[in-house]
């Protein structure tokens, strides 16, 4: 296979996808053919600090269990994730060979180790996490990409090293294209706020 051929096509079709499905169903079997074949892309709109904002502002895509996404998500086990964590202070890439340089170096609270060991009980046990560059300190967005289960962490660091930075490119598209489409679920803003933002815009002051 051609490869170089092939990542072009896949960016050009990306880029010309008109729905935030289209872009998720191309993705999901490009990253599955280097071994990802989970994923959960996030991004939230409204971070203050380490705070991710409302979940109901959050864009979230995801081909994990229904059951994994309940408890990671809604039952707040991201809050004490050491590759989220490591996504909200970081950008590029990182894999997950983190944690374990975590545990031996400073250790991990009984917390993070709780999700570290759900994750093991879901098969969630090797993979990356992309961390994308924000273009502003509000809006951030990140990528978990869990490898098949029969993979090690060493054998996932393998492809990486051979891959990486076509997975990243891809990624990278992706993610500047969804940040482009509407997304389902997403709260919108009234006529009347719209308004506010398009005098604000113009340098109008509160008075005013």
């Amino acid at each position: 296979m051609n490869f170089v051929t092939d990542l072009t096509t896949l960016i050009v079709r990306v880029s010309n996808a008109k729905t935030t499905q289209a872009v998720w169903d191309m993705f999901e079997p490009a990253m599955a053919t280097y071994g990802f074949d989970r994923l959960i892309y996030g991004f939230t709109p409204y971070r203050s600090g380490n705070a991710l904002g409302d979940p109901k502002d959050w864009h979230i895509l995801a081909n994990q269990t229904d059951e994994y996404m309940r408890d990671f998500v809604e039952g707040g086990l991201y809050l004490h994730a050491p590759m989220v964590q490591w996504a909200l202070t970081n950008d590029g890439a990182c894999s997950w060979g983190h944690v374990d340089s975590l545990r031996r170096s400073a250790g991990l609270s009984r917390e993070s180790e709780n999700v570290v060991n759900y994750n093991k009980s879901h098969g969630v046990l090797a993979g990356y996490t992309l961390s994308f560059r924000s273009v502003s300190r509000r809006g951030k967005g990140a990528l978990a990409l869990t490898a098949r289960a029969d993979l090690t962490q060493d054998q996932v660091d393998e492809i990486w090293a051979k891959h990486g930075d076509e997975i990243t490119a891809i990624a990278n598209v992706v993610h500047l294209k969804l940040m482009t489409l509407p997304f389902a679920g997403a709260r919108t803003l009234t006529q009347r706020q719209l308004e506010v933002l398009e005098w604000v815009s113009e340098g109008k002051l509160t008075q005013d």
